[in-house]
């Protein structure tokens, strides 16, 4: 056996790593394709806002719901739940002339709603746009 041969043969490398990156493209194009085809590329990029709310009560009939800081949220991927069940705008208290969100959440912006009794929950949740998706962005306990 003539191993000076054995060495200078390097007539394998180049096929063996041609076969490799052919193998790691496929399997990276075949998983961008996939992410899309199976709709997982809208859920990968949608993660809720980081934003703040201050809750101010009057009595236990009312809350205004103002937010304080942090990224603009879209009204349309925003819900008011008390108790768990969806909020109504406030008919009647102090913040009754207040209504509902709308539009465009920024720093600033306020809106009314209906509390119910005493010590329940009010959650400011936000939804994924392209649904499957949602997250408590800010939460209250209706004073006693």
């Amino acid at each position: 056996m003539q191993l000076k041969n054995l060495i200078a043969d390097e007539d394998a490398v180049s096929p063996v790593i041609g076969v490799i990156l052919m193998v790691a493209i496929t399997v990276i194009l075949a998983a961008v394709i996939g992410t899309f085809v199976l709709g997982l590329g809208d859920q990968v990029q949608s993660s809720a806002p980081n934003a703040n709310f201050q809750f101010e009560y009057d009595s236990t009939t009312c809350v205004q719901i103002t937010h304080t800081g942090g990224q603009d949220v879209d009204a349309d991927n925003v819900n008011v739940q008390v108790g768990g069940s969806d909020a109504s705008d406030c008919g009647s208290g102090e913040y009754s002339s207040g209504s509902a969100f709308s539009g465009t959440i920024n720093t600033g912006t306020s809106g009314a709603y209906a509390t119910g009794t005493a010590e329940e929950t009010v959650r400011v949740i936000w939804n994924s746009p392209g649904g499957g998706s949602s997250q408590t962005i800010g939460e209250s306990e209706v004073p006693s």
